[in-house]
């Protein structure tokens, strides 16, 4: 979970807060489930760490806290529902949220620290905040909202300090004194002038920075009686020749192709991403209209990329189809038998879909994959009976009979081929284990969509086989006997 405090908090204030949240952690979650809680408060030291930090920390009042839960504890989206609620009253004005935590999620989305970005991208960081403060409101109303926040608050504490140009000019003072003056006391005087020492024992240069320390400068009045040095006058002191007044800025700012932008972050819970895409994506269009002029507004994050692959594995579903038809348009030599064997994909569809709708199911990246897998395996037990019906009607040259014999004769192997995929997928389709529920939509539309295409393959396929053979009047209109007795044959000759 990572918690922000206000703006501008020191790192002492944000560690006395976590400890609290810490503490109500624990009361939430049984000591028995409960492994351990690590927690790690502001910026990281190193700018390596930071460019790899994929929470959202920007300073020393952000805190990311990482709970570790033991064997068999009870479900994660419990325990988040209720740390949430506690969160919203024991909490007020500390912002939380809870950024992914396995590979996967953090994979999908890229590097950003939720599944929905909203980007308001334009030059005019004010107008384009207090649009997204209002979008932002509205887009907590949709069912299944959570963790919404912005990226990049406007309330950090700044300190202006505004020089009198005329004063500094008639005591000897140029504004670059002023500035480095108050630059190298506040943030160190390797912001301005780089300074080593060679160690001579062995050579190596140190960097050497040179600051006020910050038990001195703890006030306004340390502020203005801060010597400015670097003038050709007599010395003086910065409230001389400065003016400091309080105002609040971003502690951060963020570019996306260069221009900069206001990140709107958030996750869905209890509603699918698709549905929450659809009216997100109706929220923004109406909108556009209010979007302050030179701004433009984006939907990115994984739900571009749920869209990407939903068309990609629509197509690839549709051209799976296609494949296997045109493959058995050239095996067959023919145009109508393929037809008649795919005639079973329809099914296996509607199977799908009636599983995923029993098992109130999303339709997902998975599922689709399954649906993909579940074309193979019904073509597959089609060919068998549609094969053994050509057989006999070349035998009978009767197609009804021709059909009811294939049915009959080839349910034995399309049952058991159909029944060894089913059985294979029921562990994937329950979920268990550890991340068993991102691979269980799979498991559940292969044996929807199989147990559909079964049925199809036994009784849908004969029947349009035969319909399609009687039509192109294949049969004679004197069958074949079964049984032919010695004394029938004395009258023929060989």
């Amino acid at each position: 979970m990572h918690v922000r405090m206000k703006a501008g908090t020191r790192i002492e204030e944000t560690a006395r807060s976590v400890d609290e949240i810490e503490g109500m952690i624990r009361q939430i979650i049984p000591a028995n489930q409960l492994q351990g809680i690590i927690d790690n408060l502001g910026i990281p030291y190193s700018g390596i760490n930071t460019s790899y930090n994929n929470t959202g920390t920007m300073s020393a009042a952000d805190g990311d806290i990482l709970v570790s839960l033991s064997k068999n504890h009870d479900p994660t989206n419990k325990f988040i529902e209720q740390i949430r609620t506690r969160m919203q009253h024991d909490f007020i004005g500390i912002g939380s949220w809870f950024p992914p935590a396995d590979m996967v999620a953090q994979i999908l989305n890229f590097g950003l620290p939720a599944p929905i970005d909203v980007q308001i991208v334009g030059a005019d960081l004010e107008a384009n905040f207090q649009f997204a403060s209002k979008l932002m409101n509205q887009i907590r109303k949709i069912p299944g909202a959570v963790d919404f926040r912005i990226q990049e608050p406007d309330n950090a504490p700044q300190l202006n300090i505004t020089m009198d140009r005329t004063k500094a000019s008639i005591l000897g003072i140029n504004a670059q004194s002023i500035a480095n003056t108050a630059l190298g006391a506040l943030a160190g005087s390797q912001q301005n002038a780089l300074n080593f020492w060679v160690d001579p024992t062995n050579g190596v240069s140190y960097q050497v920075n040179a600051q006020v320390p910050q038990y001195d400068m703890n006030s306004l009045d340390a502020l203005r009686n801060l010597p400015i040095l670097g003038g050709t006058g007599q010395g003086q002191i910065l409230a001389n020749v400065a003016s400091i007044s309080r105002s609040t800025t971003f502690p951060i700012i963020d570019h996306y192709n260069i221009r900069p932008v206001i990140n709107i972050y958030g996750n869905v819970d209890g509603k699918d991403l698709g549905y929450f895409s659809d009216q997100l994506e109706k929220l923004v269009n109406a909108a556009k209209q209010n979007l302050p002029r030179g701004s433009f507004i984006y939907i990115r994050g994984q739900v571009s990329t749920m869209h990407e692959s939903f068309i990609g594995l629509y197509l690839g579903l549709a051209f799976s189809m296609l494949l296997v038809y045109l493959l058995m348009v050239v095996n067959f030599q023919s145009w109508t038998e393929p037809f008649i064997i795919i005639t079973a994909l329809p099914c296996a569809l509607a199977g799908i879909v009636w599983m995923l709708f029993v098992t109130g199911t999303t339709l997902s990246v998975p599922a689709l994959m399954g649906a993909i897998m579940c074309m193979g395996v019904a073509t597959a037990n089609s060919v068998l009976v549609v094969t053994f019906a050509n057989e006999r009607l070349e035998d009978y040259h009767d197609a009804y009979r021709a059909a009811l014999e294939a049915g009959y004769v080839r349910i034995r192997p399309v049952l058991m081929t159909a029944l060894a995929m089913i059985i294979g997928m029921v562990p994937m389709a329950l979920g268990l284990g550890d991340g068993g529920e991102q691979n269980a939509p799979l498991g559940r539309a292969v044996i929807g969509g199989l147990i559909f295409a079964t049925g199809a393959t036994l009784l849908f396929v004969p029947t349009v086989f035969m319909m399609i053979k009687r039509s192109k009047k294949f049969q004679t209109t004197e069958p074949a006997p079964e049984h032919v007795t010695g004394s029938e044959l004395e009258g023929h000759q060989p």
